[in-house]
C-alpha cells in the first residue's frame, strides 16, 4: 500500500484528511513539525507528501528540499488560505507538485488522493 505523510498541527483537519486516506484504503502518517516529517519520509520512502503551508516552523524551500532528498519520487502537495498568495507562490516555486487553497483542497481530496498517492497530478 503507498505511504502519504502529512504536516500539519492542526488537529481537526489532519483526522480529516486521515480519515478521507483510510476511507480510501490508503495510508497517511501525521507529523506535526518539518523535522518529524523529514524524519518519516526518510523512514518510509512516501508516495506523496502533503504540506498545510500554515504549520508553524514551515520554511518551505527548506521542507521541499529535505523531502525531495529523502524520497526523490515523492509528490508534494501544498495547501494554504487562499488569501496568502505569498505562501501559495512560494510553495509552487520551491517545488511542490501541485498547490491548491484550502477549500479546494478540501473539495477535491477525496477524488485526487489516490492518483497523488500514485505519482499523478
Amino acid at each position: 500500500m503507498p505511504v502519504g505523510l502529512l504536516l500539519s498541527d492542526d488537529m481537526i483537519f489532519t483526522s480529516r484528511i486521515t480519515g478521507t486516506a483510510t476511507a480510501l484504503g490508503t495510508a497517511i502518517r501525521p507529523a506535526r513539525t518539518p523535522a518529524l516529517l523529514a524524519a518519516l519520509a526518510q523512514e518510509h520512502s512516501p508516495h506523496c507528501v502533503i504540506l498545510d503551508l500554515s504549520n508553524p516552523g514551515l520554511v518551505i524551500g527548506e521542507t521541499v528540499q529535505a523531502i525531495k532528498t529523502a524520497a526523490p519520487h515523492a509528490f508534494v502537495v501544498a495547501y494554504g488560505s487562499h488569501v496568502d498568495t505569498a505562501a501559495l507562490r512560494a510553495a509552487r516555486e520551491a517545488g511542490c507538485d501541485v498547490v491548491l487553497p484550502r477549500s479546494r483542497f478540501v473539495e477535491d481530496l477525496p477524488r485526487l488522493l489516490p492518483s497523488w498517492l500514485a505519482g499523478k497530478k
